[in-house]
């Protein structure tokens, strides 16, 4: 049963349902891409389909049922991304018009952010975190229309790409409310979380501010540069405060003020790399690995939600994790496993084996890709997909060189 209420037979894809995407946009469906890339062409065009019969993209589908649960237009990075990986099984010329299409659409604060380029804290509730996931996904837009040669829509939808830069408050260095492009809603406590009721979906402040996974070096140019970055980073993992009466329940997991029982927090830790420390990237991934991961039956940090917070753990086991949601650049974090064969499709496998590690080698020192010295503290998924081997040496100090220098670092799309 489709979202119009009408039976469909006999179509040319395995018909899916149950896309918390909200959530899986971050890692599942990325991991989706490496592990399951037999299923991606099916959840794309089952996301075509509930288009064609709804009007836009799904943002929570169940069982043929829109349920319009959580913030922003999530099921635009997945085709995004699905695309940029050069899976082809789907129409591109439908799923370009889908994408398009929903974020203009004028619901759901999209027509505050096509009027002012953000969405007034007075008009709608949650607006920081809406706007800010609306701004992932135009990010992704951004990408597909450069690769298109559309020029005009690549422009239009980099701009929009990039307004996370409207709820930076450069005094206060955090996002928040804002009420007109020269006032802020007041008080303002960093800390506070009023579930449903403020300017954050499940968060607060000091959770939200790092939402800008399509264009980190951005953020670290409002932050003041890397040092005022890594040292605001730094405080997040450290700072206690209190979260008020009626704080989200949903806000779980804490380092300090991060919270990786929730999944606007889970590419916060490779935000480092960004900024030429990636062992304080290994620092923190081991640390959420080793204590908020477990084989009992509480052993998730927070809602498992259709796969996410598990995906979060394969990637990060395995050494890397996808940061921006759209292009399959893959940042090098602190590998757990020493061995792992994956399977990637096409009877081709990935090699990843990993040299002197233990608990207290922790940081990577070299890495040779397909035989061969690799100085850079990401690797792309088109380099995973060709076949071949990742070997990783570790160590028990942070490496000298590996990711410092600039040229090694990563970097966005936009």
């Amino acid at each position: 049963m489709g979202t119009d209420k009408k039976i469909y037979r006999n179509a040319s894809f395995q018909n899916l349902t149950t896309f918390s995407l909200w959530d899986t946009y971050r890692a599942a469906h990325p991991l989706f891409t490496i592990l399951q890339t037999e299923k991606v062409n099916d959840m794309i065009n089952t996301m075509l389909a509930i288009y064609e019969q709804q009007g836009k993209l799904p943002v929570w589908h169940l069982m043929g049922c829109e349920t319009n649960t959580m913030v922003g237009n999530p099921a635009i990075p997945v085709i995004a991304d699905a695309w940029m990986k050069g899976f082809n099984g789907f129409d591109k010329t439908l799923a370009y018009e889908a994408m398009k299409s929903t974020t203009m659409m004028e619901e759901r604060g999209l027509n505050f952010v096509k009027r002012y380029g953000f969405i007034p804290a007075d008009s709608l509730l949650e607006s920081v975190a809406i706007g800010l996931e609306y701004s992932i996904a135009d990010a992704g837009i951004a990408q597909i229309a450069r690769s298109l040669n559309r020029t005009a829509d690549y422009e239009y939808f980099k701009e929009r790409g990039m307004a996370y830069k409207h709820y930076f408050d450069p005094e206060t260095k955090f996002m928040r409310g804002k009420l007109s492009k020269t006032s802020w809603r007041t008080p303002f406590d960093p800390f506070k979380s009023i579930h449903r009721q403020d300017d954050y979906t499940e968060g607060n402040a000091w959770q939200y501010t790092w939402l800008v996974p399509q264009h980190p070096e951005g953020l670290i140019s409002l932050m003041g540069g890397d040092n005022l970055f890594v040292q605001k980073l730094d405080s997040l993992f450290a700072i206690e405060g209190h979260l008020g009466e009626n704080a989200s329940p949903d806000i779980s997991g804490l380092i300090g003020q991060y919270a990786h029982g929730n999944e606007p927090a889970h590419h916060i830790a490779y935000l480092y790399a960004y900024a030429g420390q990636p062992w304080k990237t290994a620092d923190r991934v081991r640390q959420v690995m080793s204590e908020m991961y477990t084989d009992k039956f509480d052993g998730l940090p927070g809602n498992e939600d259709v796969g996410q917070m598990s995906a979060w753990y394969i990637m990060s086991a395995l050494g890397f994790y996808q940061v921006n949601p759209v292009g399959g650049m893959y940042v090098f974090g602190s590998p757990i496993i020493n061995h792992a064969v994956l399977n990637i499709g096409d009877n081709k496998k990935f090699t990843i084996h990993i040299k002197n590690n233990s608990d207290s080698n922790k940081y990577i020192q070299r890495v040779r890709l397909n035989g061969k010295p690799y100085a850079k503290s990401y690797f792309m998924h088109s380099d995973m997909m060709k076949g071949g081997s990742l070997e990783i040496e570790m160590g028990n100090k942070p490496s000298a060189t590996f990711g410092v220098s600039p040229s090694n670092r990563p970097f966005s799309n936009l």
